[in-house]
C-alpha cells in the first residue's frame, strides 16, 4: 500500500488562496481610495466652482447696484431740469399776464366805474373800485364774463359810501372777483392779437 502526504500540496494551495485574498483585498482598497479620491476631487471642482460662480454673481450684482444709483441719479437730474424747464416756461407763458389783465380790465370797465385796488393770487383777480349806480357794476360783470381773457365774475359786496365824507359824493363801492383764462401758448397769442386790433369781446357800455 502506497501512502502519499497531501499536506505540503494543501499547505501551499491554503498559501496561494491566502495571497489571492490579501491581493483582492490590498485591489480593492486601492480602488475605494481611488474612487473616494476621485469623488472627493469632483466635489472639490464643484465648490470652487460654486464659489468662482458666487464670486461673479458678486461682481455682477456689485456693477448692477452701481448703474442703478448712476440711473437714479440721472432720474433725479431730469426731474429736477424738467421742474426748472416748466417754471421757465410758465414764467414765459405768463410775463405778459399782467398787461393783458389792465388791458382787459380797461377795455371792459363801463363808464361811471372807477378801480381803487387790483390785486391778482394765481389766477384769481379781486378788483375794488366806485360806482356811480349798481346798474354799472352789473354792465362791468357782463362785460368781464363776455371777455375773451377773464370769466366767473363774482361780486362779493357792493354799499354805499361818502367819498371823503362828503355827503353830495355818495357812491357804491364793490369789491369782486374774476379768474384769468391760462389758455393755451396758441389762444393766448389769438386773444391777445384780438384785443390788440381792439376789437374785445363785450363792448363798453
Amino acid at each position: 500500500m502506497i501512502r502519499v502526504n497531501l499536506l505540503p500540496h494543501r499547505e501551499e494551495k491554503r498559501k496561494r488562496r491566502q495571497q489571492q485574498f490579501l491581493g483582492i483585498a490590498v485591489f480593492s482598497v486601492i480602488l475605494g481610495l481611488v474612487v473616494a479620491g476621485a469623488i472627493w476631487f469632483f466635489l472639490d471642482q464643484q465648490v470652487e466652482q460654486q464659489a468662482a460662480n458666487v464670486a461673479y454673481m458678486k461682481g455682477e450684482i456689485a456693477k448692477l447696484d452701481k448703474q442703478i444709483e448712476e440711473i437714479r441719479k440721472i432720474r433725479e437730474e431730469t426731474a429736477s431740469l424738467l421742474a426748472k424747464k416748466q417754471v421757465v416756461e410758465g414764467l414765459q407763458s405768463n410775463r405778459s399776464e399782467p398787461v393783458q389783465l389792465l388791458d382787459q380790465l380797461l377795455r371792459q370797465l363801463p363808464e361811471g366805474i372807477y378801480l381803487k385796488q387790483v390785486k391778482q393770487t394765481g389766477v384769481k383777480v379781486n378788483v375794488v373800485g366806485y360806482a356811480q349806480s349798481n346798474a354799472r357794476v352789473s354792465t362791468l360783470m357782463r362785460n368781464l364774463g363776455a371777455s375773451p381773457y377773464l370769466e366767473n365774475p363774482e361780486l362779493l359786496e357792493i354799499k354805499a359810501v361818502l367819498l371823503d365824507n362828503n355827503p353830495n359824493k355818495r357812491v357804491n363801492e364793490f369789491s369782486m372777483n374774476i379768474s384769468v383764462k391760462r389758455a393755451k401758448a396758441e389762444d393766448t397769442k389769438g386773444a391777445a392779437k384780438k384785443a390788440a386790433d381792439g376789437n374785445p369781446a363785450g363792448a363798453k357800455k
